[in-house]
Parts: C-alpha cells; sequence; structure tokens
C-alpha cells in the first residue's frame, strides 16, 4: 500500500505552480530542504521522478503531470470534507481565501475588510489579487473560495451572484475640461490609453468603443489604473476608470472626470464561487457584505 500524505500532495502541487523549490517553500511557509525532502520522499514512494530539477527552475515530468491531476482531484474534495462538516455544524467558516481582480481591490477591500470583520468575528480573510483568468483557474483548484470579479465569468462548474452595477467615467486632461463629451465611436479616434492585456476592464472599454481587441492601436498600455490617470496627467492621452477608482486615482493628478451620455459604459460586480462547495449559504452571506459595500461606495462617489 503507497503510503502518500496530504502535505505531500500539498507540498508537490506548489512546487508545480510555482515552478521554483525556494518560491513553493515560501508559499508552503516551510525551508526550502523541508519541502525538498518531501517531494523526494513522494517520489520514492511513488517509484518515480515527479519533476525534472535545473539550475533556475523545476518542470515536471509526464509521469508528474498525471499525478498533480490526481493529487489536485484530492485535495479539492479534502477542501470540501472540511466544508461539508463546517455546513454540516451550521458554524460560520472561519477562513475565508478571497480573490479579487485589480480594478476592485484598493477600492472596495478596506472597507469590505472592516465590514466582513465587524459581521463575521473570528473569519480570518486571505487575499489573492489577479486577473480574471487566473481567479477562475485558482478557484477550480480550490486555491481560493470565492472571488469579487466583473460578470458574466460564464464557467459551468461555478455559481455566480450579482451585487452591483457601476459606470465607466472618462478622465483627460484638465485643460480639456471643457470639451465636448466624446461617444464611445469618437473615443475610438483618440489615443485611449488602457490597461495591459488580461484585465477584463480593458475588454469592457475596448467593446464600449467598439474596438477589437485584436485590433493595432495607437496607444499605451499600463499594468494600474493609477498608471494610467498618471499618464492623462501629462498629456498623453485619455483613459476610461471605474466609478469607484475616482476618489482614489483622481486626487493627485492634473485630470478632469466626465460622465458619459446614456447609455453609460458599465460592468456588473458579482461574486463567484464553486457550486460543489456546500457553503455556498455561507458565501452568500459574505457576498451580501460585499453588496452593502459598494452600493454605500457610489453613495459617497454620487456625494
Amino acid at each position: 500500500m503507497i503510503n502518500v500524505t496530504l502535505k505531500q500532495l500539498r507540498y508537490f502541487e506548489a512546487l508545480a505552480q510555482h515552478g521554483h523549490f525556494g518560491q513553493a517553500a515560501n508559499a508552503c511557509a516551510i525551508s526550502q530542504p523541508a519541502l525538498s525532502v518531501q517531494i523526494r520522499d513522494l517520489e520514492l514512494e511513488l517509484g518515480q521522478p515527479l519533476v525534472e530539477r535545473g539550475a533556475r527552475q523545476v518542470r515536471l515530468t509526464a509521469f508528474g503531470e498525471n499525478v498533480l491531476q490526481r493529487a489536485s482531484a484530492i485535495l479539492r474534495q479534502t477542501e470540501e470534507l472540511g466544508d461539508f462538516s463546517r455546513s454540516a455544524s451550521g458554524s460560520m467558516m472561519d477562513r475565508l481565501r478571497l480573490g479579487i481582480i485589480p480594478t476592485i481591490a484598493p477600492y472596495l477591500l478596506p472597507r469590505l475588510i472592516g465590514n466582513l470583520a465587524a459581521e463575521f468575528p473570528g473569519l480570518e480573510v486571505s487575499v489573492r489579487e489577479t486577473v480574471t483568468p487566473r481567479l477562475i483557474e485558482e478557484l477550480h483548484a480550490s486555491r481560493i473560495d470565492a472571488a469579487l470579479v466583473a460578470l458574466p465569468v460564464s464557467e459551468p462548474g461555478l455559481t455566480e451572484m450579482p451585487l452591483f452595477d457601476e459606470s465607466f467615467v472618462l478622465v483627460r486632461h484638465q485643460s480639456e475640461a471643457n470639451r465636448p463629451v466624446p461617444d464611445g465611436e469618437a473615443l475610438a479616434q483618440m489615443r485611449l490609453l488602457l490597461l495591459e492585456e488580461g484585465h477584463c476592464f480593458r475588454d469592457a472599454a475596448l467593446s464600449f468603443c467598439q474596438i477589437g481587441s485584436a485590433m493595432p492601436r495607437d496607444g499605451l498600455d499600463g499594468s494600474s489604473l493609477t498608471t494610467l490617470v498618471q499618464m492623462v496627467g501629462v498629456g498623453l492621452g485619455v483613459t476610461l476608470i471605474p466609478e469607484m477608482a475616482v476618489a482614489v486615482e483622481t486626487q493627485s493628478a492634473p485630470v478632469a472626470v466626465t460622465r458619459f451620455e446614456a447609455p453609460q459604459p458599465s460592468r456588473s460586480i458579482g461574486f463567484v464561487w464553486r457550486k460543489a462547495s456546500p457553503l455556498a449559504e455561507q458565501f452568500a452571506r459574505i457576498a451580501d457584505v460585499a453588496k452593502e459595500v459598494g452600493l454605500a461606495q457610489q453613495e459617497t462617489a454620487a456625494l
């Protein structure tokens, strides 16, 4: 009988995810030698090498790829067993691994974390901030429990709970404040600054301007909304940002914020989690708190 531990499978999954012993060890909060020993013991137990060890990174062997699929499935089922136990007992979860996209995180998180702490004492929240495709991947792999993203994500294995809709606003240099408000077609002819590829907010902006994502553009891409607004402030172009970002991002740049005529470009913010999770009722309660925070922030922005 093969004697494999869940700890070994978690370490192996982390190594596969990071492709580096040192980074995987940091993610698992253990020393690199300790992780190396556990991976070596797992290989000895299974009778074949799981990884090809290189100077700077490791690669999975063909056998390792197959083991990873099975290990991930076992770890997901173990997580769901714990979730089922908490759900059956009627107690609130004690840990939430929350994913969130970068165009929401800086503006919603501070108030959201505070409200969650007040509503659910003892709930420990850890945050993973990255783009939607990675969050969806990590949801399926049970590396996070739920995520705040722009809807729809249209994943059959995930439950989507809409929270609130949010408009986009135009940010241009303050010297252009009195110019007419461009529509999507006119905006497409301007030097439109956008987030890098991979951000769903970029796709929404391109959709409003009826610009295909594969079409060449005469513009600059930024890694954050802060970068985009600062580029606008030095006269490099115009950009769109979500309404929740206005108070934070425009206070230190010489820019003007203008609302579009109806129909305004917008996005739907929602909460997603795995359909297989037995904690759906608890996730819905957490989503309600996120909805209250989002709506309250919109009311503040409208004042």
